[in-house]
Formats: structure tokens, sequence, C-alpha cells
């Protein structure tokens, strides 16, 4: 198969290494060679993190080039909009509504942009935008967005099967949490 490309973004803290460790996991016990490759950023700081994840029969670099992308996962809105030169043509965005003010915004040096969403639809980009945090809320915990992500995700890989998924939670969560990172995948799959 042809080597897929992911890029997931989103600001310091949100989870974004637990996410590329389940879909890692998951993709490895698939049979795909995978690169995943460091969160790169401020992550401690609340700054703008990327991690790259790449999958097929043989991948030989981790990093995502411009144009590259066929999945942008983001965290948060204006993430998806900073990364956007990343996807390819015909790529997806699937994004959390959420928007986390960058420091810019909060010292009133910039504004937050507005109907971001919109903004890529127009340039013909195909955006699966949803409110994770409420539904990671409705799991249980405003931390289980990463995985509500996922869930989402994994509408766009249907041979891959949800059980392989759930393993991959399993492999990945710690058992105190797992529960409720099962409802947060499930509501992000749509199927609660």
């Amino acid at each position: 198969m042809k080597t897929v490309n992911m890029m997931i973004v989103g600001v310091g803290g949100q989870g974004s290494l637990l996410a590329s460790k389940v879909l890692g996991h998951l993709l490895l016990t698939q049979g795909y060679d995978v690169k995943v490759s460091e969160v790169h950023g401020m992550s401690q700081r609340g700054g703008s993190v990327v991690t790259y994840v790449r999958f097929g029969d043989k991948v030989y670099a981790p990093v995502v080039d411009k144009g590259e992308a066929d999945f942008i996962v983001s965290f948060e809105k204006l993430e998806a909009a900073r990364w956007l030169s990343h996807l390819k043509k015909g790529g997806r965005i699937v994004t959390n509504t959420q928007e986390i003010e960058p420091m810019p915004v909060i010292t009133g040096a910039a504004a937050y942009p507005d109907h971001l969403i919109e903004k890529m639809q127009e340039k013909g980009v195909q955006v699966d935008a949803l409110d994770c945090l409420s539904l990671a809320e409705q799991a249980g915990s405003s931390k289980a967005v990463n995985i509500v992500l996922m869930g989402r995700l994994s509408r766009y890989f249907p041979d891959i099967p949800e059980e392989a998924w759930q393993e991959a939670l399993t492999a990945c969560v710690p058992s105190k949490y797992l529960e409720l990172n099962r409802r947060a995948f499930a509501l992000g799959r749509g199927e609660m």
C-alpha cells in the first residue's frame, strides 16, 4: 500500500503524545511499517506541537513535508489552520472546534481569527469538525479530547476493525482511565 501521512497538531498538554502512541501501536498490530516522530514545539508551555505518523508497506522517514499530509488531526482549530499548507490536495482535517488562545491573543497583540472552519472549507478542504471537548466531558474528563479525536479518525479507516482500536487503547492507556477513554472513543466515533 502507499504510505499514509498524518499529522497530529495541537497545543502542549492536550495529549498528542498519547494519541500518537495509540496510533503507532494500532498500526503496528495491523502489520504496517510505522514511523512516529517526536513531539516538536513548546509542549510543556502551551505552545504549538506537532507529531508526524507515517505508515505503509515500507516507510523510510518520519517527517511529513508540505503538501503531503493525508490527514491532519487537530486538537484546536487555529492549529489546523496553521498547518494547512502540509495537507495534500484531497486530504482531510479532523479537528476539535475548541479555541485555545495563543500568547499574542492573550496579551492583546492579536485577535483570534473568526470563521476558521468555514475559511478552510472555502479553500476546498474537507473538514470534519466536532466539539471534542464537550464529548470528552460527557465521557468523564476534559482530558480525553485526544481519544475523542482518535474515535473520529477511526471512521476514516474502515479496513481497521474497531476491536484493533480498542486493543490499542488497552495497551496504551493506564487501566484506571481505560473505561473513560473507551467512552470518549465511542463518542468520537459516533456510536453512543
